[in-house]
């Protein structure tokens, strides 16, 4: 079945086209200089996962990088829901784009009546290959982490990213862990990253500036206070994620997946631990799917 795209930019008021004709200018600066920002949303039996979080993201990462939404949120809204109807998606994934518009190649914005470029798209998933990741579990590699000061803006600028996930797969590993200067987990390439202590601690990485506030991250963090699981969040070594007894990572297209090994070295007794596959199907239980008829205004 043919893939449509949605597509609004200097040159579309703003419409829907078959994806192998999906284009935009190559004077976009998102091409030019990975000026924009994202969001990734699963897909779940044809309704939006946790909307209303990933559009929050949206806006802090629009006013992080001074964009300016190319529609209001209730039309954008509109544009993602109709983009999962047209492609007829049930489980998958949906990602929308947004970027500073076309305009003369210069490192300074360009003048503020440039229109900004939205990207909407999405994707089919294969749920039954995910869940049997879920049920043995994946392995990890620590790579450094050389990636700019502000992680937590769901930018487009992605290359760091990029090489280390490559570096995993080249590894056999499913994901890379990131390593900063001190010797303490950051996050993954595209994942957030979490261990289990020996007393059942549940610990992962304080928000800032070094990680991304993942979406899925916040709903696990609801979950284990629902289950009133011991939460830590703090910084924690290769070392001590290695003697943990458990580890697991967090995405929206991923959700929750367990780690059964990090750089060769096995995770308590190399199978997806208890408290990882409790965590992940409360999280899943409480998760927020929209309804996709929005009421008349």
């Amino acid at each position: 079945m043919s893939r449509i795209a949605f597509v609004k930019d200097a040159f579309s008021a703003g419409s829907y086209v078959h994806r192998r004709e999906a284009g935009v200018s190559i004077e976009d600066r998102g091409f030019l200089f990975s000026d924009g920002i994202y969001e990734v949303c699963e897909i779940r039996g044809g309704g939006l996962v946790d909307e209303q979080r990933h559009l929050d993201r949206y806006q802090s990462s629009l006013a992080s990088l001074q964009l300016i939404s190319p529609m209001s949120l209730r039309s954008l809204q509109l544009v993602l829901r109709e983009t999962i109807r047209r492609n007829r998606v049930c489980d998958g994934i949906l990602y929308f784009q947004v970027t500073r518009g076309a305009a003369r190649r210069d490192h300074g914005f360009p003048a503020p009546d440039v229109p900004a470029t939205l990207v909407v798209f999405a994707t089919p998933i294969d749920v039954a290959a995910r869940e049997e990741k879920a049920r043995t579990g994946v392995t990890v590699v620590t790579l450094p982490d050389e990636r700019w000061a502000r992680r937590d803006i769901k930018t487009t600028s992605l290359l760091p990213n990029v090489l280390a996930k490559q570096a995993a797969r080249e590894a056999g590993a499913y994901e890379a862990w990131l390593v900063d200067e001190a010797g303490t987990v950051t996050e993954g390439a595209s994942t957030n990253a979490w261990i289990i202590a020996g007393d059942g601690t549940i610990v992962t990485r304080a928000l800032s500036h070094d990680i991304l506030p993942g979406i899925s991250r916040s709903v696990i963090l609801d979950a284990a206070r629902d289950l009133q699981m011991k939460v830590e969040e703090r910084p924690f070594t290769v070392e001590e994620a290695k003697a943990a007894s458990e580890a697991f990572l967090s995405s929206s297209s991923a959700i929750l997946l367990p780690i059964v090994g990090i750089d060769g070295a096995r995770i308590g007794n190399g199978k997806p631990g208890p408290v990882t596959l409790r965590l992940r199907a409360f999280s899943r239980g409480i998760s927020q799917i929209s309804d996709m008829h929005l009421p008349s205004i």
